[in-house]
């Protein structure tokens, strides 16, 4: 069982324009009440982000599989934020630590307003 200090999920999603979804999760270290709002001060629209931008895993590859179909004129280079919510103690059992909140929060910070689609591979402009 694992133990220590607060975790937290960043949950999102990629949904291509005929509304197809893909989840995925991202465990951090550390967890701040206050935290999701300061993700959503940063969102593009209120709600997508660049997952490239800010080093977050690109569930584009993920989608094509799940779909059974690969790029398409549907695809593009935003994913939309779920929540970011307290992690379960099954949580921190089955995944992997990719990075600390608060390196998170610092690159959305740096994003906001400057939201790059040109550095997803599914920018076709």
């Amino acid at each position: 069982m694992v133990q220590g200090g607060d975790f937290s999920v960043f949950e999102y999603m990629y949904r291509d324009a005929g509304n197809w979804k893909t989840y995925g999760v991202v465990l951090l270290t550390g967890f701040d009440q206050s935290s999701e709002a300061r993700v959503l001060e940063s969102l593009d629209s209120g709600k997508t982000f660049v997952a490239e931008q800010v080093s977050i895993p690109a569930l584009c590859q993920k989608h094509w599989k799940d779909c059974g179909d690969g790029p398409s004129d549907m695809d593009h280079a935003f994913h939309e934020f779920v929540c970011l919510r307290l992690a379960t103690i099954d949580d921190r059992e089955s995944l992997r630590v990719e990075a600390t909140l608060a390196s998170l929060l610092e690159r959305f910070s740096s994003a906001a307003g400057r939201w790059d689609v040109r550095l997803s591979p599914n920018c076709f402009i």
